[in-house]
């Protein structure tokens, strides 16, 4: 008699699902309990076969992954037969177990080469080498009392292992062409953070042309008995990289002590138009200058330069907003870009400060979508731009679909409008409270969703329900504060990955505060506390876009049956501030956003707080670099940086005045460049951190 399957034993519904579908699993369900489920049978290889009552049927060979069983019926790929099989299997495995189920922890790193050879192929291997050696960005997550399966966090998805010691059902939720690729990464990802020590949840650059650990030599045709063990990866033979030259010709290169990979020629030539438009002053730039910028940005783009990218993207932006004297263009963010492309130069981290190692876009299988909420914001006075922020439990990351419109003249653009208008064939209001199932879904290297055109029927949206509740941590925060100590040991903003929505959350609430309004900075404040007792400053400012939003949120609040919040997580003055989204109340979600307009309702009036210095001084010195960027170097004078110069001193921020007296003696693109990185480095690390024992944040009491 065979061993029973431990293998099919360890899969629960949720990775049933993540195989299949969720309707798959329920309508297989409902036949078990109804006693029309099959009969099943494990053969002496291993292979389990069903027997179903309609006739049909279905097998399931030992060491294969659900999808390369076989079933009588038509329905492509996993049908309900092979889920029921399963499903089957589960309810009337009754045996003894000749040997346990195994006990946590364990790791993907028991998987060597060998192995992923055999279950993926030969170029799925290869394309994982490629990807390997240009380093990858990775959060490696090991087992734990929260985490029951190990997990590795990629650029392009996130790969989990639901079912010990098994290649088979490793989730990725990319399309079969790049899920054996993507596993490998995983498990070669798993084999650095170990020999390297990395504690789970450290976001790290792995991989690179220098890595000790990661792909063993590659294995022959018969892995099995020429692959090295993965215990023994650092003592692998390194594999020199072979090359196609421009001629055709093939070429090696032998790994060299650094790690990272050599710039592109185009975040080189981006660097340089900066450095002129630091010269010039961006109040010069015309049509020349915007045309040669977008040429490197798609050049940068073509190089998988990403973030770079993004930022050239945006600096085109801001400077046709200057141009048409359009409300978008802010002095201060031209700045920020301009150091922001210039650090992204001087990193030594390659890969992790230029995106290089990831996907522009990756296509996903049947991908499903909890709905947390919505922003709107207007790109000019005629745009409008909706943002539905989604999270993706299998991954336990969110997500952002954009979607703008032009106003015709005269036409109502504020949010409550913009609530009726169809994306996806669903009004706005229903997509922003729903759980949304597609199989046309792609994600881009930022996070940003999109759906495929003309395949809107393979998309099906359905009421959001109590699918908050259930949401995997961090989306789901019970502890904000421990959040955000998670985060803090990240790189700097000017060089770290352009992720959308990667502080997007929803916070399980135990307690609402009283709510009071600022109408000097028309903001509402509420003190939350979330269930760990933490307590969260709830900030939300007036916009006249969304004129409903603040007397919507407080009337949601003010409910006192509220158990969720979702929204926007940062940390100011060392304490967490949440910027809503949406509100769960006991029978209703509220979005802020595309609520009508309302009788104002009367607000306790809170004290403006008084400025923070250090803040005041930092802030002071990037508004005088922004307006140096903007005039142009070439005509600044040194009296312009002495006020800034001197409220920095004044405040014991001597490092950063001297960087304004040195641009002000010298002024020239490589001054400018290390006064800004600095300045907003330390601006940025500032309002993360507390400035004393309980520094607050509000004028408001605590809740409770």
């Amino acid at each position: 008699m065979s061993a029973p399957r431990a293998d099919l034993l360890a899969l629960d519904a949720d990775t049933l699902a993540a195989l299949a579908n969720r309707g798959l699993v329920k309508r297989a369900a409902r036949e078990l309990e109804a006693g029309t489920g099959p009969s099943t049978e494990l053969g002496a290889d291993g292979e389990v076969s069903a027997v179903f009552p309609d006739g049909s049927r279905a097998a399931l060979p030992a060491g294969v992954p659900l999808d390369a069983g076989t079933c009588s019926c038509a329905a492509p790929g996993v049908c309900r037969h092979l889920v029921g099989l399963v499903l089957a299997y589960q309810a009337r495995q009754d045996a003894p177990v000749d040997e346990p189920l195994p006990e946590l922890p364990w790791s993907p790193t028991e998987f060597d080469d060998a192995a992923l050879l055999t279950a993926f192929g030969r170029p799925a291997l290869a394309a994982a080498r490629r990807a390997w050696e240009r380093g990858v960005r990775v959060t490696v997550q090991r087992v734990d009392a929260e985490h029951p399966a190990p997990s590795v966090e990629l650029p392009s998805c996130t790969v989990r292992f639901p079912v010990p010691h098994s290649l088979n059902f490793a989730l990725s939720g990319a399309t079969s062409a790049r899920h054996g690729e993507l596993v490998a990464l995983a498990v070669w990802a798993f084999r650095s953070a170990d020999a390297d020590g990395t504690p789970s949840g450290a976001t790290r650059t792995a991989g690179g042309r220098a890595a000790a650990t990661g792909p063993t030599a590659e294995p022959t045709a018969e892995p099995a008995a020429t692959a090295p063990s993965s215990g023994d990866a650092t003592a692998a033979p390194a594999r020199t990289p072979r090359r196609t030259t421009a001629d055709g010709t093939t070429s090696t290169t032998a790994k060299s002590g650094a790690r990272t990979a050599a710039a592109p020629p185009a975040l080189a030539a981006v660097t340089a138009l900066a450095e002129e438009l630091l010269r010039t002053g961006t109040s010069r730039s015309g049509p020349v200058l915007l045309a040669q910028l977008s040429r490197l940005e798609r050049d940068l783009t073509s190089a998988s330069a990403h973030w770079p990218a993004a930022a050239a993207a945006e600096l085109r932006g801001q400077l046709e907003a200057y141009a048409a004297r359009d409300t978008r263009h802010d002095p201060d963010r031209v700045a920020e870009l301009l150091a922001e492309l210039c650090a992204r130069h001087r990193a030594s981290d390659r890969a992790l400060a230029l995106g290089t190692g990831e996907s522009a876009v990756t296509q996903l299988r049947r991908t499903r979508l909890v709905a947390l909420g919505c922003r709107v914001s207007g790109r000019s006075a005629a745009e409008r731009e909706v943002a539905l922020y989604f999270a993706q439990p299998d991954a336990a990351i969110a997500l952002v679909l954009r979607r703008s419109w032009t106003l015709a003249e005269g036409q109502d653009g504020t949010g409550a409008a913009l609530a009726a208008r169809r994306l996806l064939g669903h009004p706005v209001r229903a997509l922003a409270g729903a759980n949304l199932v597609s199989e046309s879904v792609s994600r881009s290297a930022g996070r940003a969703v999109a759906i495929e055109r003309g395949r809107i029927a393979s998309t099906s949206v359905t009421p959001l329900g109590g699918a908050w509740a259930s949401l995997p941590a961090p989306l789901l925060l019970r502890d904000a504060a421990a959040r955000l100590r998670a985060l803090g040991g990240r790189p700097p903003r000017l060089v770290r990955p352009r992720i959308e929505a990667e502080n997007a959350h929803v916070l399980a609430i135990a307690e609402v505060g009283p709510l009071g309004y600022d109408p000097a900075r028309q903001r509402l404040e509420a003190v939350l506390r979330d269930e760990s007792g933490t307590a969260v400053l709830l900030s939300a400012e007036h916009d006249a876009l969304c004129p409903g939003r603040v007397d919507a949120l407080a009337a949601a609040l003010e409910s006192g049956a509220v158990s969720h919040v979702s929204g926007l997580l940062r940390q100011e003055a060392g304490r967490p501030v949440l910027d809503p989204l949406a509100v769960r109340g006991a029978d209703r979600l509220v979005h802020p956003d595309l609520a009508a307009e309302t009788d104002p309702r009367p607000f306790a009036v809170l004290p403006s707080a008084g400025g923070d210095p250090l803040t005041e001084a930092l802030a002071a010195g990037r508004t005088a670099l922004a307006e140096l960027a903007r005039t142009g170097l070439e005509s600044a004078l040194p009296h312009r940086l002495a006020p800034a110069a001197a409220l920095l001193r004044r405040t014991g921020l001597r490092g950063a005045a001297a960087l304004l007296d040195a641009l002000a003696a010298d002024p020239v693109p490589l001054r400018w460049a290390d006064a800004a990185i600095h300045l907003l480095t330390a601006l940025d690390l500032h309002q993360e951190e507390a400035t004393g024992p309980g520094a607050p944040a509000s004028s408001l009491p605590a809740a409770g």
